[in-house]
């Protein structure tokens, strides 16, 4: 038996964005999101406090995990946006693997839910190391090395290998 498939328009929604609002422009909270904006900063904290493992926390347990976790975005204070985001990956991420170890420790249980949990454990390890060197990456901090593996001096030539400084005057100077 077919239904009737006519629909009723859903009704227009009074949903406005607003860009660049210069009432969103104090950075009041920049040192949690980055941001000049607010509405920025306060949504990275929310997402922050949102990949919390909170089940089962009583209040006082629920405000210090919290707090906690402020003071760490605090303490990575992201310069710009693009940190903040990276800034509460890493957070999360942190979070959700110490969930995995805590799990994989649990007594009593099988060998494959232990076995899953390190897994996941260590692949999300694997994606905060990730993300760490991103963040440095864009902070200029990135480790940066040059390694000579082969060098062929043919015969009459000559290498030099470190700083180099000669006289000025040109003539029979050795190096």
């Amino acid at each position: 038996m077919a239904k009737n498939s006519t629909r009723t328009p859903a009704p227009k929604s009074s949903l406005q964005v607003v860009v660049d609002d210069p009432r969103d422009r104090e950075g009041k909270f920049r040192i949690v999101g980055g941001s000049k904006s607010d509405v920025w900063n306060n949504e990275v904290l929310n997402q922050v406090w949102g990949s919390l493992w909170l089940k089962g926390a009583d209040e006082v347990e629920t405000t210090r995990r919290i707090n906690a976790a402020t003071a760490a975005l605090v303490g990575i204070a992201p310069r710009d946006e693009l940190e903040a985001m990276m800034a509460a990956q890493l957070l999360a991420g942190h979070h959700a693997a110490m969930e995995c170890f805590r799990r994989a420790m649990i007594p009593d249980q099988p060998f494959e839910g232990r076995k899953e949990a390190l897994n996941q454990a260590n692949k999300l390890s694997r994606t905060w190391a990730t993300l760490l060197e991103s963040l440095n990456r864009h902070r200029g901090k990135g480790q940066q090395r040059v390694t000579v593996e082969h060098v062929h001096v043919n015969a009459g030539g000559q290498a030099v290998v470190g700083s180099l400084q000669t006289g000025g005057g040109g003539g029979d100077e050795k190096l």
